[in-house]
């Protein structure tokens, strides 16, 4: 019995330092538990500066992809404008380069013509049928280059008439097929249709003229000068002088508003200063119709014709007179220019070479 009583506080002794060995590993868990979070909250820091700086950059490269984007579009627009600049140069050349390959061709053609007729004279040693006919040849091959080169048929009728007078004095039968050949090739250059390339070069002379007296579509007129002018014509008795006040004011007054019709939109805009341009540009159209016709370019001679009509009509007043007579005589001169080549005379020239040849 008396043993049983103290066996309790021993064991209520004992209790305390069971627990006080307890607690050690939950301060270790709670320290390892708030270690994890800081590490946590640093890792979503270390996301959070991630995802700006990717969005930093990705704005960026954004901004260098437009940048990129329009020098691109830049870079596409000046390349197309070079390569048309450089199609317009490229034919502009090879334009030129043709028309100066003809005109050395003709030239040569013409020094080559020139040897011969200076050869043909030192052969004295030829019989005179033989210097008739190949003098013949040659005045008559040079003429029909000068024809050629004219554009007139006139040059080629002359020397043809001339030949047949030649060969009717030489009074020789085996020369009688050059007589015909040549009475055929006249009849055949006769009535061939050319174009009179002097009388329209006298017309565009006309035209580039008359262009400086030519009026606006949207020059302004003179509305007092026409009533003063109409005034007289309808009331030849002087009237009062109150009367003629009345008068000049009404005039004044009806030139404060002018009412037209124009047709075409852009004669309206022409300004004053920005009329000279106007006219020389249609000089320079009626000047490089009057080079294509002295350079045989019927086609482009037409077509600046037909432009210097269309800015005639758009720019300048249809109802004056000079404008109308410009018009008429602009009509004529594409009216007359026609793409016909001369005849040849090959068959002059084919019997020509027989003959020379004795056959």
């Amino acid at each position: 019995m008396s043993s049983e009583p103290s066996s309790p506080p021993f064991a209520a002794e004992r209790a305390p330092s069971a627990l006080e060995s307890a607690d050690p590993p939950s301060e270790s868990r709670a320290h390892g538990v708030l270690v994890a979070r800081g590490f946590m909250y640093l890792l979503l820091a270390v996301c959070a500066l991630a995802l700006g700086a990717s969005a930093m950059l990705w704005q960026k490269l954004s901004n260098i992809q437009e940048q990129l984007a329009r020098q691109s579009q830049e870079a596409g627009g000046n390349a197309i404008e070079a390569r048309a600049l450089a199609r317009q140069a490229e034919e502009l050349a090879r334009e030129t380069a043709a028309r100066q390959a003809l005109t050395e061709t003709r030239l040569g053609e013409v020094a080559l013509q020139r040897t011969q007729v200076e050869e043909l004279v030192q052969s004295l040693s030829r019989s005179r049928d033989e210097n008739l006919v190949v003098d013949i040849e040659s005045a008559l091959r040079l003429a029909q280059q000068q024809a050629q080169l004219t554009g007139s048929a006139e040059p080629l009728l002359a020397e043809l008439r001339g030949a047949d007078k030649r060969l009717e004095r030489a009074a020789q039968p085996r020369l009688s097929r050059v007589r015909a050949a040549i009475a055929r090739d006249i009849d055949r250059v006769r009535a061939a249709s050319v174009t009179d390339v002097p009388s329209l070069l006298v017309k565009l002379d006309e035209l580039a003229r008359q262009v400086d007296e030519l009026p606006l579509a949207n020059a302004v007129a003179s509305p007092g000068a026409a009533a003063a002018s109409a005034r007289k014509q309808a009331a030849p008795a002087r009237p009062r002088w109150w009367e003629a006040l009345l008068a000049d004011i009404w005039d004044e007054a009806r030139g404060l508003v002018r009412v037209s019709r124009i047709d075409q939109p852009d004669a309206v805009l022409v300004a004053p200063e920005q009329a000279f341009f106007l006219r020389e540009n249609l000089k320079f159209k009626l000047l490089n119709a009057r080079l294509g016709l002295l350079a045989r370019q019927t086609d482009s001679a037409r077509a600046d014709v037909a432009a210097a009509g269309a800015a005639l009509r758009k720019y300048f007043d249809p109802a004056a007179r000079r404008t109308q007579a410009a018009a008429a005589l602009l009509q004529q001169v594409q009216s007359q220019m026609r793409a016909i080549e001369l005849p040849r005379i090959d068959e002059t020239l084919a019997v020509l070479a027989t003959a020379a040849a004795g056959k």
